[in-house]
């Protein structure tokens, strides 16, 4: 009794060009958004790198303060800031 072409056995066969190719887009290498999403991370975390790197080589000046600190932040006003204003 012969079988349907539909329940052939494949085995020892090579697949056809047509699978083959559904096979490697339906794998996750496949899937254009997910190299659209790698090609965002990589730039985004390059961006950080890179914004780290200007800051380290560019450090502001601290500003001139007299008086008292706590953990480095300035207890009162500066008096010149307070000539310009007007109550």
């Amino acid at each position: 009794m012969r079988s349907s072409p539909s329940r052939r056995c494949t085995a020892g066969r090579a697949a056809s060009p047509v699978a083959t190719e559904r096979t490697l887009r339906d794998a996750w290498y496949g899937q254009p958004i997910l190299w659209l999403g790698a090609v965002v991370l990589g730039a985004s975390l390059a961006g950080c790198i890179g914004m780290i790197v200007l800051g380290a080589r560019h450090a502001d000046e601290p500003l001139p303060t007299n008086g008292e600190k706590i953990l480095k932040v300035p207890v009162n006003r500066d008096d010149r800031e307070d000539a310009g204003r007007t109550p």
